[in-house]
């Protein structure tokens, strides 16, 4: 049984700390510790000279990356701790008061009565190479987000310089329509391309891009409704350059990413359709699976689960809250579209959930609860994912 509960506010420089006897319930210490090593090691020896660890529980909110030091800090010191939602602090403060006082001070309070509250669930030891995938892989989403906005760019110029070249391509920016305006740039000079110009870029597309294909392409730069600028050149080459930066650091996080997943390799990597990269997402999002009681808490914490409304007369299920790590919904959404297309027994289900009425979408998120329920199992009965014995 635990004897204290210890409720941190964190922020940037300082933290908050409030600590409550669990035999009385009342306030033993509330103070103010800075985020840095003296702080810390304030903190320490206030809980030393309290009890042992195993008789301490340590509660604080989810704060993106300022609360890391601290959580290796104590961990470090054989502390356990307890990161929470911080809607659920939310929510926990307006059933105790209807004031609407906000202060470090009240919040860190909140924290810890509300641990007094609930079962106590320990973050694993280990977490910092959770946390690394973490970092890797939200950052890859946002540099894959700004190459896609470079695209975007590179586009607007070719609707100024070269409105066909596009086009020409399907709509999209090939190795070989990247070497193009990488190399040449303008339709002027496209025109200009010769039998040398050629053998290189059937080199570079693999016998892909045909005489015919170039001589298109050259017609098509020839008579262009494009105007040739150098200001448009300057933007043209300054977005490429930064595209192809960008592709490099993608790449350069992508080997690191999947290093890291094969040191764990989750048995959810045996699921087809779930690679290194979803592998790595759902692991860092996740965390250890064990901390999950069953996957309905899973299902929350992705925000995959329709809101309820039940009251009086009405009963109805609404759309999904979406709480929780957007990108781990987004990962887990997508790799039902691979699952659908080769697994027979997902497959059957997205089409029996079709011909309920359900739209794509809906469907989608059905598969996703499913794939939950699966990860669940795999990791917590320790095995592989075996066709098999699906149901």
């Amino acid at each position: 049984m635990a004897k204290y509960f210890v409720g941190i506010d964190i922020s940037k420089y300082k933290h908050d700390c409030c600590i409550i006897s669990a035999a009385d319930q009342k306030v033993v210490s509330r103070f103010v510790f800075a985020n840095d090593k003296q702080g810390f090691e304030q903190l320490n020896l206030t809980f030393n000279s309290l009890s042992s660890p195993e008789d301490i529980r340590i509660g604080f909110e989810s704060t993106a990356h300022y609360a890391l030091n601290l959580e290796l800090f104590l961990e470090n010191a054989h502390q356990s701790f307890m990161e929470i939602n911080p809607v659920l602090i939310k929510e926990h403060k307006k059933s105790t008061t209807l004031r609407r006082t906000k202060t470090d001070s009240i919040d860190c309070e909140s924290i810890a009565r509300w641990l007094m509250t609930v079962e106590y669930k320990p973050h694993s030891k280990g977490f910092y190479h959770a946390y690394s995938l973490k970092s890797l892989t939200r950052l890859r989403d946002k540099l894959i987000r700004q190459r896609s906005f470079y695209l975007v760019k590179i586009t607007n110029v070719l609707d100024h310089t070269f409105p066909e070249f596009k086009p020409f391509f399907n709509g999209r920016f090939s190795k070989t329509s990247l070497y193009l305006l990488e190399n040449y740039g303008s339709s002027e000079k496209m025109a200009r391309m010769n039998s040398t110009s050629y053998e290189k870029l059937r080199s570079i597309s693999r016998g892909k891009f045909s005489p015919q294909q170039f001589l298109k392409l050259k017609e098509l730069a020839i008579n262009t409704v494009g105007v040739n600028n150098s200001i448009f050149d300057i933007e043209l080459t300054c977005l490429l350059t930064l595209y192809k930066t960008l592709v490099k650091e993608i790449n350069n996080l992508e080997l690191e990413i999947n290093k890291l997943i094969e040191e764990v390799h989750p048995h959810y990597m045996s699921i087809p359709g779930i690679g290194p990269m979803s592998a790595a997402v759902i692991y860092s999002e996740y965390g250890d699976i064990s901390n999950f009681s069953n996957p309905g808490q899973m299902l929350a914490f992705a925000g995959i689960e329709p809101g309820i409304n039940d009251s009086g007369t009405e009963s109805h299920r609404g759309r999904m809250v979406k709480h929780g790590s957007s990108q781990l919904r987004y990962v887990l959404l997508n790799c039902c579209l691979p699952l659908i297309r080769f697994d027979m027994t997902f497959a059957t289900y997205y089409a029996k959930k079709r011909a309920e009425g359900k739209i794509h979408r809906v469907a989608i998120t059905h598969v996703a609860k499913k794939l939950i329920r699966v990860i669940y199992a795999l990791e917590r009965q320790d095995i592989d994912f075996n066709v098999q014995k699906l149901r």
